[in-house]
């Protein structure tokens, strides 16, 4: 479960180098910027819906 909570982290990780990427990007290349938007969006949600997942597993469980 402890490596299954650093993935869970990882894909902020992941969100915080593609906004990086985006915001380099935007004056450049705006399609690449959106692009790399949408992999934040996708990366957040990930997130969030791994950890809800994960504490509906593990209450679950415990029953």
């Amino acid at each position: 479960m402890k490596i299954q909570k650093i993935f869970h982290y990882a894909y902020l990780v992941f969100a915080v180098l593609f906004l990086y990427d985006a915001i380099t990007k935007w004056s450049e290349e705006r399609n690449r910027a959106y692009l790399s938007l949408a992999f934040v969006a996708l990366a957040t949600f990930m997130f969030f819906f791994r950890k809800r997942f994960s504490k509906k597993f593990e209450d679950h469980n415990n029953k």
